[in-house]
């Protein structure tokens, strides 16, 4: 099946700009999305620094500056008028980091785990949007990475959609071409380095390092498959300079205990069986226990679940931060 054949099957195979842009009317019938008093500083809800405007410096007082701004400590340690001179704070930026090596391209209810990481994202990107911030994108898989620089207002939203949709077809062209597509089902916990070919999570986590604004918020939209022995270096590196949190993309299949045999790939290709031993519980799975373990603000998105659910999900991260 070609890629333009897949298209044809809908935004749960292949979700282009068009659905992506759509999923905005979703985030303003959510009453419960933050909004920002003002224009700044706006972005993915973090905890506010400061009460929005940041002190700048502290000199001498000088003629026709105001006097609500005197400052008391360093007027009576000199002996002379002090004022305190105050910057806007900036605007908060949210990058979302987005997961769609071969092994996120597989599905087994209404989206594969790589369409729904695209609409959890995309949603991310219009509620960071609607306070105010701007928004940029990191796509990553077994090709070249996508990368849409940071942009404020509507039209940032706009580049960042189609950059989604464009890494995610060039991701499935991809699948297609290698034979892979559907070959990602996990076989046990999210552990090891993956198939050869396919990168680690942590590299894609040092590419963001190096695109992330200081102080920006990194969402990193994934199904935590192979995130590579130095995952846990990649994030503290990743941490020390930006606001590191976490979507977790859980297929249908991954939910279910009902002892069926499933056939699924080992990371070196060959076809194994197995059980769902345990269905999906968010405070026994390994992969929320090594992003608590590194204090990591993390969530579940259901790939079988619409837009209103993942909206909840958003909320829910958000209560964690």
């Amino acid at each position: 099946m070609t890629a333009a054949a897949l298209a044809d099957l809908g935004p749960g195979v292949a979700p282009d700009a068009e659905h992506l842009l759509r999923l905005r009317h979703w985030v303003r019938a959510d009453r419960a999305a933050p909004r920002a008093a003002t224009a700044l500083p706006g972005g993915f809800v973090v905890r506010r620094r400061g009460r929005g405007l940041e002190v700048d410096d502290i000199r001498l007082f000088a003629e026709g500056d105001d006097l609500r701004h005197l400052d008391r400590n360093a007027t009576a340690r000199t002996g002379e008028p002090h004022v305190r001179t105050f910057r806007d704070e900036r605007e908060r930026t949210l990058l979302l980091l987005v997961d769609l090596r071969p092994s996120m391209l597989w599905g087994t209810r209404r989206a594969l785990r790589s369409a729904a990481a695209v609409e959890a994202a995309a949603l991310a990107g219009w509620r960071a949007l609607e306070t105010g911030g701007r928004i940029g994108l990191l796509a990553f898989g077994a090709g070249e990475p996508v990368v849409v620089p940071a942009r404020g207002r509507v039209r940032g939203m706009i580049a960042v959609a189609g950059g989604l949709a464009v890494a995610h077809d060039a991701a499935l062209a991809g699948a297609l071409g290698a034979g892979t597509l559907g070959a990602g089902v996990r076989g046990g916990a999210a552990q090891g380095d993956g198939r050869a070919g396919e990168p680690s999570l942590a590299a894609g986590l040092r590419i963001a390092a190096r695109l992330a604004p200081k102080g920006a918020t990194v969402l990193l939209v994934s199904g935590f498959d192979h995130p590579g022995a130095d995952f846990d270096e990649a994030a503290g590196l990743m941490m020390r300079r930006s606001d590191l949190a976490a979507l977790v993309v859980v297929d249908a299949l991954e939910a279910r205990a009902d002892g069926v045999v499933y056939p699924f790939l080992d990371p070196g290709g060959a076809v194994r069986r197995g059980r769902i031993a345990e269905p999906f519980d968010r405070t026994t799975d390994p992969r929320f226990l090594a992003l608590d373990r590194l204090a990591v603000a993390a969530a579940p998105i259901r790939a079988e679940a619409g837009p209103a659910a993942m909206v909840e999900a958003l909320e829910a991260l958000d209560g964690r931060r």
